[in-house]
């Protein structure tokens, strides 16, 4: 379907997608058409690759890499890379999903030895999110080279957040390769509020902030948001040939449960059913792509989670689920949208018979205040919740508009 569908037509297929959920809210929704430009691996040169840039302040130092699946150079991973260019890597630290990103979203990733080098692999999930003054003791640099996606629950932001303050601790250099954000090209939601802070968003910034993972790396720097306002010693290798405005296909999963750009683009409205009785499809052929649940009324999609590799243990794993399959909104139209989709989420709301349970505990965390939830339970219309985040919104612009490393949308 082309991009350019008139706003009649993509409402038509709105309606299509998710049934119940365009009725009064319908006539408010609308795609924003934008010109993009769509971009792969081969048309940058992302931090990664610009060894030139980054060896030199290699050379004679003890290294340690944060690293995942996503960490690599073309068809190798950053890892086996350096060590085939003689440079001392010394361990590795993993985030969550592990270092192969097969690990369940919470599970404890476990510290081990890597089969391939024989090198340490230090878990930063679970109790030791942070590396501890042992861990750093024979390094000198900590490389961070992960796909991000730019939202702010993905919680590799909170890796990065304390590898830095970690390495700002111990007078360890960071080296951060950055990489596009593929959701870079707009910023939305509620500003997260300290009552809130936790693994899940540390920083007080919108749900999407529209940055790379190396300016947010400045942006943690530059505001003090290290533990005693210490200073990490900063080195980005920026990208070449990147805007914001452009838009990227990753080449790999950033995450298990982000398989495709289908999932990437609907993840920032979905991420928020985390904290509900609802499944984003964890343990389906569809994560992040299809909502739903056992006792879902007025639904016109059915799964049945399993265990599957990072989602070993799905919410509702062997209990079918009836809900919605969002798959092809989010392949067509979310990469032309500049905003977070809450219909999805009110709609879903007002549709199951027992309200009392829709939200868990973690909703606020992944809101980031407590309002949201309140607003959706007194029935504020979206349009109105849209407005009370504008304040927030454009305070952190000023902010952002600092740490820039590419031209702006």
């Amino acid at each position: 379907m082309p991009i350019s569908m008139s706003f009649r037509a993509c409402r038509e297929i709105f309606t299509i997608v998710t049934l119940f959920l365009f009725t009064s809210l319908a006539n408010a929704q609308g795609i924003t058409q934008i010109e993009t430009v769509v971009k792969t691996i081969n048309d940058l040169k992302v931090g990664a690759y610009q060894t030139n840039e980054y060896l030199p302040l290699l050379k004679n130092k003890s290294v340690a890499i944060v690293a995942n699946q996503s960490s690599i150079i073309k068809n190798t991973h950053l890892v086996d890379s350096l060590i085939s260019l003689k440079v001392s890597v010394k361990k590795v630290f993993c985030p969550e999903h592990g270092f192969r990103g097969l690990v369940d979203a919470g599970e404890k990733v476990a510290t081990e030895k890597d089969s391939k080098t024989g090198l340490s692999i230090i878990s930063l999930y679970g109790k030791n999110k942070k590396p501890s003054a042992t861990d750093l003791k024979d390094v000198d640099v900590v490389i961070f080279d992960i796909q991000d996606v730019g939202v702010r629950f993905y919680t590799y932001l909170s890796t990065l957040h304390y590898v830095m303050e970690a390495c700002a601790e111990n007078n360890k250099q960071v080296i951060v390769l950055d990489r596009p954000n593929p959701n870079g090209h707009y910023i939305d939601g509620p500003i997260l509020e300290d009552a809130y802070k936790s693994f899940l968003g540390l920083h007080p910034v919108p749900i999407v902030y529209g940055m790379t993972i190396g300016e947010y790396a400045q942006m943690i720097n530059g505001e003090g948001w290290l533990k005693g306002g210490v200073k990490c010693n900063l080195k980005v290798i920026s990208i070449i040939g990147y805007e914001h405005k452009d838009m990227f296909e990753l080449g790999i999963r950033p995450s298990p449960n982000l398989p495709n750009m289908s999932s990437i683009y609907l993840y920032p409205s979905l991420g928020l059913f985390e904290g509900t009785q609802i499944s984003v499809g964890r343990g389906s052929d569809l994560p992040f792509q299809v909502i739903g649940s056992p006792v879902l009324e007025k639904a016109n999609y059915k799964f049945t989670p399993q265990p599957k590799p990072g989602a070993m243990e799905p919410k509702y794993k062997g209990i079918e689920c009836k809900g919605h399959n969002l798959s092809e909104f989010g392949k067509e139209y979310m990469k032309d949208a500049k905003k977070i989709y809450l219909f999805w989420l009110m709609g879903t709301y007002s549709n199951t018979a027992d309200k009392t349970k829709f939200f868990d505990e973690n909703f606020n965390f992944h809101a980031g205040n407590a309002t949201l939830q309140q607003q959706i339970k007194d029935g504020v219309k979206e349009e109105v919740i849209r407005k009370s985040w504008e304040p927030g919104i454009a305070k952190f612009k000023l902010v952002r508009k600092k740490y820039l490393l590419y031209k702006d949308f």
